[in-house]
Formats: structure tokens, sequence, C-alpha cells
């Protein structure tokens, strides 16, 4: 069996009254995708926020690449969170910035990358995520849809081997919010990042999970995808902070659970 990239073993946690997790347990192996689905204040972006250390759970153990989370020091943290990439919902761009800017801050910042190798990085991101020639513009001269890929594209520049997304395509249109959910197909696909997604976009959920990247004569190709690739991508649903499902796309369609049919619905 792969390592574990990522393990939450029994995890609880409150604050005062509010039980916001309640024994969650998971795992999420290399390469592979998690969704985790619930209605609003379910607790999806706390995991994210207990996987980075910013929070600690009451009970339980957070583990990332073989090593707990809840018990690092503030140093131990910081070199954890070295192999992680963000997105956020809002893209959290600087404003001040230029997209070049913007996609290098974290390798100009840490200064361990010579200008020359950092630039072509950035170019490789860009290019990646289709916005190559868009290096010198300012965030302000962006589509919303822009603005998270060039997110996506600054979340991965130092190679992380971990990607979280939180709600990365709400309020988007359709069509940008798919141009969103194919660049996290291919960083997963053909960049072997490992993904874990909050989102309550049903549609963009399902098609991370049954579609893969292919690179096809020089093309990147995206297309269903076989059902030995469709069950690397799992889902978790939460309600009141309680796992009540994981399992495939296919699993998911076919719960018979009355509050996994209304969200569904």
């Amino acid at each position: 069996m792969a390592d574990v990239s990522i393990r939450l073993e029994h995890v609880s946690l409150a604050f005062d009254d509010k039980v916001v997790l309640k024994d969650v347990s998971f795992e999420l192996l290399p390469g592979h995708t998690k969704i985790i689905l619930g209605a609003s204040g379910s607790g999806k972006s706390t995991i994210l926020k207990l996987i980075l250390g910013l929070w600690r759970p009451d009970g339980g153990a957070v583990v990332v690449n073989g090593k707990r989370v809840d018990t690092m020091s503030e140093r131990e943290l910081t070199a954890m969170r070295s192999d992680i990439g963000m997105v956020f919902q809002e893209g959290a761009l600087f404003d001040s910035l230029t997209v070049e800017e913007n996609v290098g801050f974290k390798l100009f910042e840490e200064g361990s990358m010579p200008d020359e190798d950092a630039y072509r990085r950035i170019n490789e991101v860009l290019g990646f995520v289709g916005l190559r020639e868009y290096g010198e513009r300012m965030p302000s001269e962006l589509s919303g849809g822009q603005r998270r890929r060039v997110a996506i594209a600054r979340a991965m520049a130092y190679k992380p081997g971990i990607l979280l997304y939180d709600e990365a395509t709400t309020g988007l249109d359709p069509i940008t919010a798919l141009s969103v959910d194919q660049e996290i197909v291919k960083l997963r696909d053909l960049e072997g990042v490992t993904s874990i997604i909050v989102t309550h976009q049903l549609r963009d959920a399902f098609f991370v999970a049954t579609h893969e990247a292919q690179r096809r004569n020089g093309h990147v190709e995206i297309t269903p995808a076989d059902a030995q690739k469709a069950d690397e991508a799992e889902f978790i649903m939460l309600k009141d902070g309680v796992l009540i499902f994981e399992g495939n796309a296919s699993e998911l369609r076919a719960a018979s659970d009355p509050y996994i049919r209304q969200f569904l619905s």
C-alpha cells in the first residue's frame, strides 16, 4: 500500500458548547483526491485549518506526510507547510503586485532560488494555467476566473505535493468554474498533486471526480475517467461535524441517506 499523504484519526474539535468535528477519520493517498461536502457550518473548512496546523484538535491526530501536525512546533509547522499549497475562494491575490509577482511571491520571499530559475518557473506555471501572456497585468485587470487560475498558479509555483482548495469555484459562472475544475484535474493527473477540495458546488465536485487529464500528441486532453481512475477521487459528507459518508461518485449518487438525498437534489 502506498504511503498516506494525509490522515485524520478520530479527530474532534469544539468551541465552548459548539461541536465542530466529532470523531472524524479518513485517509488520502498520494495523487488522489478527497472532496469534502456538507452544509455551511458542517466543519468542511475546519478540516483544512487542522491540516495546516492553524488549529489544533481537542482529540485525535492529524498526520501529514507521516508526521503529526497537531503536536508540531511553529518551526516544524512552517517546514511542513512548504509542501502544501492553498487556493482560497477569493483568490487572495496582492492587488499591488503584477500577476508575475503574485505567482512568484513565495519563490522571491524565500530567496532560495536564483531569479532566473524563479522566472522560468513562473512562466512555466502561468503557461500551465493558460495565462502566460498575462504576467505583466495587475489583478484588477483580470476576470474572476483568471484570478482564480492565477491563485492556482501561485499555489503550485513552489511544487507542493498537496493542494487544498477552499470553495475555489464559488461565485463563478458555470463556464469559468469549469476552467478552474480543469486546472484542478490537470494538476492532479499531470503533476501528481494530492488534492483536498472543499465545496458545495456539486457540478464542479462531480466533474473533478469523474474526469482525467492526459497528454496526447503534445496537447492536454480532459476526458471522462475510467472506473479505476474515478475511484481515486472520494467524497466525504459531513453533517454537523460528523462524517456520515465516504465513497466514490457512483456510491454517493446511490446513497439512500435522506440528508444526502436532499443535499444532492
